[in-house]
């Protein structure tokens, strides 16, 4: 048996060879990512590290996790603070914690008044662990709405998704995915979803029915290839939820909290959801938090003792990084820091693009940025940047995803200007 504790090295938490550890995840663990083979041991800033001290800079960020570096020391030490504190445990949810009460406080307050259509009353949280759960937590509050509210028969409530989606891969979720690789086997699927084109406004119209309730959307796709929507796609959204007395719902889970140049996506548009899904970045990328937030009226109307639940929802320790990474997010300007970078760095990303004979459109916001290559194969130009130091991924096969943590400086764009102007350009 391995002695994890006594035989640490500099890099990492064992001294485990990379080889067994890929071994063990191929034995011991399900088959359910396609792994590039590097085994990281160590992750700070905007970079990762494996057992020879080599150092890959960050391009995934976790899929906008990590915004604020990984181990951002703030929330590191006010997380160590807790733990040694003895105020970090999870409680049971029949008393009041402290964290919770300042997070829920902070987090309300965070966003903009969401849903003013229904007055000004404030905002409300919910909070979760991973983003998938708040994002069945909005489905709820959207069925809700059109049961009570609207009158639709319970269980024939309908919500309008679009192609191409992410929102995570429970069995609610994946039940409207347009890939079917998340959904064969897995029936029955839940209904109640109508799927049609993103960005097509009238697509959106036809498929309103007596029966919708809401509708849920990515304010930019980031698993279906880096899409920004038209102009005027999510004020038409919108304006079709007034007119139908719909649930407007975005999830931001990879594209709020900075990531495009904004605090919130939505307000590249200037446009306000009835609700707001975030999570990933909430917490720094060190715990698993999520949160939903509506207007007050709304969350006080749908969720009552009893309706939802979650053991480790909200708990203290997630509470606490929660806190200090909204404190990290506006006392670094993260969200201007974002834009400023972004801008830098794809204009130096379309320099390149434009002298390469792979490369089809580069498009995005802030440091939420996707080349697209001809030959839908994105991946093999990911295995040769992290032949060059470079941790990137693709999004829907055919689009390199580049999405650093937000804290990227000068000196990281260059080198990763010049190995992706290697790998495109040669």
């Amino acid at each position: 048996m391995l002695d994890y504790n006594s035989k640490l090295l500099t890099f990492g938490c064992s001294e485990t060879g990379d080889q067994d550890i890929i071994s063990f995840e191929e034995e011991y663990g399900a088959h359910h990512y396609e792994r590039i083979n590097v085994v990281i041991r160590q992750a700070e800033g905007c970079w990762l590290t494996d057992i020879r001290g080599k150092k890959y800079l960050d391009c995934l960020a976790a899929y906008s996790a990590a915004n604020p570096g990984h181990h951002h020391p703030d929330i590191v030490a006010a997380m160590m603070n807790a733990l040694q504190g003895n105020y970090g445990s999870v409680i049971s949810n029949v008393v009041y914690t402290d964290p919770l009460g300042l997070f829920v406080k902070r987090m309300a307050e965070f966003a903009p008044q969401i849903a003013p259509r229904f007055g000004n009353h404030g905002n409300k949280v919910l909070p979760k662990n991973g983003g998938v759960e708040s994002v069945e937590t909005a489905i709820k509050a959207a069925r809700f709405h059109g049961w009570k509210n609207k009158g639709i028969p319970d269980g024939k409530q309908e919500i309008i998704v679009f192609n191409n989606n992410f929102h995570g891969r429970m069995i609610t979720v994946v039940s409207f995915s347009s890939s079917s690789k998340y959904r064969e086997g897995f029936g029955p699927l839940t209904p109640g979803f109508v799927s049609v084109d993103y960005s097509d406004l009238d697509a959106v119209e036809k498929a309103i029915t007596p029966n919708t309730c809401g509708i849920l959307v990515e304010p930019m796709q980031g698993e279906g290839g880096m899409q920004i929507p038209e102009p005027g796609f999510l004020k038409g959204l919108r304006k079709l939820s007034d007119q139908h007395d719909l649930l407007l719902l975005f999830d931001e889970i990879q594209v709020g909290l900075g990531r495009t140049g904004k605090r919130f996506c939505f307000q590249h548009e200037d446009v306000v959801p009835d609700g707001l899904i975030l999570g990933k970045a909430v917490s720094g990328g060190l715990v698993p938090l999520s949160v939903f937030i509506t207007n007050a009226k709304l969350m006080d109307q749908i969720f009552n003792i009893g309706s939802d639940g979650s053991t480790f929802g909200g708990y203290p320790l997630a509470c606490v990084a929660g806190l200090a990474a909204l404190d990290v997010f506006e006392n670094e300007n993260l969200a201007e820091r974002s834009e400023q970078q972004g801008k830098k760095l794809k204009k130096k990303i379309k320099e390149i693009c434009d002298r390469s004979p792979h490369v089809k459109e580069v498009r995005g916001m802030g440091l939420f940025i996707g080349i697209e290559v001809k030959e839908g194969n994105a991946m093999d130009f990911c295995h040769e940047l992290l032949d060059l130091g470079v941790l990137a991924n693709d999004s829907h096969g055919h689009t390199i995803r580049i999405s650093p943590p937000l804290i990227i400086n000068d000196e990281e764009i260059e080198y990763m200007v010049e190995r992706l102007e290697n790998v495109l350009v040669g």
